[in-house]
């Protein structure tokens, strides 16, 4: 007979046992259900609403299914439901009617709310690590490629000439913010709603911020039907989880054009690499194409809780029991996509030199041309014209900027002098940017030192 089937004259169809049961996703959250029970019954026993003798032995009893399940030694029935029901199952199986005393004061609503977050709180920490670990890689790649120039683009058309490491850390950048977002994330769900019962409080005298102590949490939630209905931290993990993907996405596509042979900006590794079953010569950029496929998995986890939730009346009603799956796979997706994207950064051929060939080409120092005779005195507007004519009559002969003669130059302004080979080059292109953000190589090295100090203090 289940827990909850004293109202009930017939059992349950099977059928509607398998619809209706969570076993099979939530089974991953049995450690956090048990600390979240262990907090209860201590506390419990603390306030004398039931036995001090009662919660001891239910407390050692929980330690020891705990024990039980990590070795293997217990099969959770789908007949029980969840999680919650399977624990409570056993343990009242062991010790009997001490065992059932465990639910008072209690609700699987509120229940379940805990065993969320206090599982989402754990993966969210494993995840800072992987950000972590990216990183740092980013920052090692970008100071061991420091001065190597490469092409930067707008609309895919080649812009100005940076710096690789700029463009490395831009990516720092993204991801920062998105430990950023993690660690508020975190801090938000780490309030406890157990103590909100069904769905109104309890006539119980519980310690509501004993319990929450007892599980590292920062306070408890203000509102009992705000404790039991919220979601919202599920769906901001399915948020930041779709924001870590775009931003690994974005670094993907680079990734897969810069390997290809009109780029050849770099090489991965064989090691994260892949062939074809037909074309010998083929090496393909599998994980990056995967990361970028990933990320459309991760968005709908989002999307899928977002419609979940936008209908539903307080207080807690059984579609909720859908944000797990969402949940769980956005953070499974991110957590096994993190580690191996990590590692292809960091085992990845940069080719330097095609990197500065692909800068010297599409009139990349037309600006800094421009920006040579504004500082001759030229209004902006008006130099614009001239070197816009300028790159017209290059593309006419074939030639490059800097290939131009200074009497070609002098022909399309007589601002133009021997020093504007010196103000053309790529090096200067770069390195007179040097304002706090911009590509210059001092910019940058101040950057990965702030990126280092960040790294180290997380």
């Amino acid at each position: 007979m289940k827990l909850w089937g004293g109202r009930f004259s017939k059992s349950t169809d099977s059928l509607v046992d398998d619809f209706n049961s969570s076993i099979r996703f939530d089974a991953r959250m049995y450690r956090q259900d048990i600390n979240g029970s262990v907090a209860h019954a201590i506390m419990l026993g603390k306030q004398g609403i039931i036995p001090p003798t009662d919660a001891d032995l239910i407390v050692k009893t929980l330690g020891e299914i705990l024990v039980d399940i990590e070795n293997g030694k217990v099969e959770f029935s789908v007949d029980a439901e969840d999680i919650h029901m399977n624990i409570e199952k056993l343990l009242t199986e062991r010790i009997g009617d001490v065992g059932k005393r465990l639910h008072t004061g209690r609700s699987r609503n509120d229940q379940v709310a805990l065993d969320i977050r206090l599982y989402l709180r754990d993966e969210c920490e494993k995840i800072l690590i992987y950000l972590a670990e990216l990183e740092a890689t980013l920052t090692s790649l970008a100071e061991k490629n420091i001065n190597v120039i490469m092409p930067g683009y707008t609309h895919l058309q080649k812009a100005q000439p940076i710096l690789f490491s700029h463009h490395l850390m831009a990516y720092f950048e993204m991801f920062k913010r998105d430990i950023s977002r993690l660690r508020e994330c975190k801090a938000r769900m780490n309030v406890s709603p157990l103590g909100s019962g069904a769905l109104a409080g309890t006539t119980y005298p519980l310690d509501r911020e004993f319990v929450a102590n007892q599980l590292g949490m920062k306070g408890v939630t203000q509102n009992s039907l705000d404790g039991v209905a919220d979601r919202d931290f599920a769906i901001e993990v399915c948020f930041v989880m779709s924001m870590i993907m775009v931003h690994m996405s974005r670094f993907s596509e680079e990734i897969i054009l810069w390997s290809s042979n009109e780029f050849s900006f770099v090489e991965l590794d064989d090691a994260y690499s892949t062939g074809s079953s037909i074309m010998p010569q083929k090496k393909n950029p599998d994980v990056a194409e995967l990361a970028r496929g990933k990320a459309g998995r991760v968005f709908g986890s989002l999307i899928a809780l977002l419609t979940v939730m936008k209908g539903l009346p307080l207080a807690y009603n059984k579609d909720m029991q859908e944000d797990k799956e969402q949940v769980f796979d956005a953070i499974d997706t991110v957590i096994m996509t993190l580690p191996v994207f990590t590692k292809m950064l960091a085992t990845m051929r940069v080719n330097g030199e095609n990197m500065k060939r692909g800068a010297a080409g599409g009139f990349t120092n037309a600006t800094d041309a421009a920006d040579y005779l504004v500082k001759k005195g030229l209004p902006f507007r008006d130099a614009h014209e001239v070197i816009g004519k300028m790159v017209a009559y290059c593309l006419s002969n074939n030639k490059s900027i800097e290939e131009l003669t200074l009497a070609e130059f002098k022909n399309c302004s007589t601002l133009f002098d021997e020093d504007v080979y010196t103000a053309i080059s790529l090096e200067n292109c770069v390195n007179l940017r040097d304002i706090t953000g911009g590509t210059a190589t001092n910019q940058v090295s101040i950057a990965i030192e702030n990126a280092k100090a960040f790294i180290n203090n997380l």
